[in-house]
């Protein structure tokens, strides 16, 4: 089975720097776009970043000049790397993925169980 999992997430002082990275894993044929989310305690989950399959990013502009989203085709590996953190960015951060699986190009989304980000002094 496809699975995504994150990691990287802490503690961090405002201004300080995490990175972020997710791993896919199973029977995948192509990483078509990879992205990360967030969602603070009662808010709704916002769009941070993507990155498409031919590296084209498109961030929120919360974040714009402060993230940073890459990946590594060969190991299935998108990253969010963060600086100048603020406690606004604090949230549990969810990797999605839209993967083709099996043989065929195709479509198919998926979550991690998402890494919890807290910025404080």
């Amino acid at each position: 089975q496809v699975q995504l999992v994150e990691s990287g997430g802490g503690l961090v002082q405002p201004g300080g720097s995490l990175r972020l990275s997710c791993a896919a894993s199973g029977n995948i044929f192509r990483i078509n776009i990879m992205g990360w989310s967030r969602q603070a305690p009662g808010k709704q989950r916002e769009l941070v970043a993507t990155i498409t399959s031919g590296g084209t990013t498109n961030y929120a502009d919360s974040v714009k000049g402060r993230f940073t989203i890459s990946r590594d085709n060969a190991k299935n590996t998108v990253y969010l790397q963060m600086d100048n953190l603020k406690p606004e960015d604090t949230a549990v951060y969810y990797c999605n993925a839209d993967l083709s699986v099996g043989r065929l190009y195709n479509h198919n989304n998926y979550w991690g169980q998402g890494t919890q980000v807290t910025v404080s002094s």
